[in-house]
């Protein structure tokens, strides 16, 4: 049975911009060949696989000697799923994590950033599709649970009289047309999965006055889902402060409204910032006189104007603020006190990782500035997968087989 790795090695798969699709398709073919999806990726993959071969003169058929595969990767799929997913806005796979824990088999992805598909693959062996904008709703296989941590764009409420009197279509094909949440909605209404969830910043319910949230709701209850959501803060999983919208939904035809689901009882927070810290943390993390002196300065200088903005000192028994894309900048947000005799220094993107929940073995094959950017994007994953155990309960409980009463004759 051929490894992974050597598979890698002998086809040169590494993400760039020109095969990414190329690969896209391979790999999700290689992950999928057995589990009635294949033929969504079948035959641009074995088109790849014929040009490759011819290029390379390789001997083995087009694809026969690479299938079963050992996935000698830090995160192989799932064997025997309990159930299938896809992965959209998918980032680096803190999603997809959490639900392959649980026991879910990931049928597709997406994620445009390429230098997120580059340590998506390393973990998970799967390119991910690129821009979901571009990708039809048919060439997402079926699934039972859609995931998505999508980004908020404005939307804005039109009346449907006007609509109406202009001869154009209202509902959340006009709504959300040209918002990035509306591509979540058309494979919904497409694909119709049990269930889904979609994670966003808190600052979502509040949005233009609450009207983005309220679109968004009454988006997914015109698809005939039942929604529920709330917010849920990761300090009760990690040691960071990190507030964020969980929207779950059920499909009506399937659950008749009668799902069995509630958001998960929060465990008590007692997490520290130096659980997470490495031992011996390079010095170039550390901050230079010029940064130090820059920061104090500012957080002078807006206290003065009586606002928040400044530095986030974290005590080593305390709890982080949130961590953001933007920590790669000056790491101001989250700094680590080192004594008298250091400047405070900046974590490592190992610690970075940590604060999120993904395990030491999540590798982190990009640059520093990169690898920021990625975990400040990316999801708590131990908050993801107890929100998620509450989903797949639901889901599990609805595809038991009914038991029947059986009438005892005396």
């Amino acid at each position: 049975m051929p490894k992974y790795s050597d598979i890698r090695k002998k086809l040169k798969i590494e993400v760039t911009k020109s095969e990414q699709l190329d690969l896209a398709h391979l790999t999700h073919y290689l992950q999928n060949f057995d589990n009635g999806v294949a033929h969504y990726f079948e035959e641009p993959a074995i088109e790849y696989l014929t040009k490759v071969s011819e290029n390379q003169e390789l001997k083995e058929p087009y694809f026969q000697a690479y299938l079963p595969i050992k996935w000698d990767i830090p995160f192989p799929p799932t064997k025997n799923p309990k159930f299938k997913f896809v992965d959209l806005f998918a980032g680096i796979g803190g999603i997809r994590l959490a639900f392959q824990n649980l026991g879910g088999k990931c049928v597709f992805t997406s994620e445009w950033n390429h230098f997120a598909q580059k340590t998506y693959e390393a973990n998970f062996g799967e390119v991910p599709f690129g821009d979901i904008t571009k990708i039809h709703e048919s060439e997402v296989p079926e699934h039972d649970i859609l995931l998505g941590g999508f980004p908020c764009q404005p939307f804005s409420i039109a009346g449907v009289s006007k609509k109406n009197s202009l001869g154009r279509a209202h509902g959340f094909k006009d709504l959300t047309q040209g918002t990035l949440f509306f591509d979540l909605a058309r494979i919904l209404e497409k694909k119709r999965p049990k269930a889904f969830l979609f994670e966003n910043v808190k600052n979502l319910i509040s949005h233009d006055k609450g009207n983005t949230f309220k679109i968004i709701k009454n988006t997914l209850e015109e698809l005939d889902y039942s929604i529920y959501a709330k917010v849920l803060d990761g300090q009760h999983f990690v040691p960071q402060h990190r507030e964020r919208i969980f929207i779950v939904g059920f499909d009506k035809k399937v659950f008749k409204g009668k799902e069995k689901f509630e958001f998960p009882e929060m465990p008590k927070a007692n997490h520290a910032i130096e659980d997470v810290l490495e031992k011996n943390p390079d010095s170039k993390y550390t901050l230079t006189p010029r940064l130090w002196e820059y920061l104090q300065k500012y957080a002078i200088k807006h206290k003065e104007k009586g606002n928040g903005f400044g530095f986030g000192m974290t005590a080593l028994d305390g709890v982080a603020r949130t961590l953001s894309a933007r920590y790669y900048k000056d790491g101001s947000e989250i700094l680590i006190p080192q004594g008298n005799r250091k400047n405070p220094r900046r974590l490592t993107p190992r610690e970075c990782a940590r604060i999120q929940g993904f395990p030491d073995n999540f590798l982190i094959p990009v640059s520093d500035t990169q690898a920021y950017k990625q975990f400040g994007n990316s999801v708590v994953v131990p908050l993801m997968q107890a929100v998620g155990k509450n989903i797949v309960k639901a889901l599990t409980i609805i595809n038991e087989p009914r038991k029947t009463k059986v009438a005892i004759l005396r």
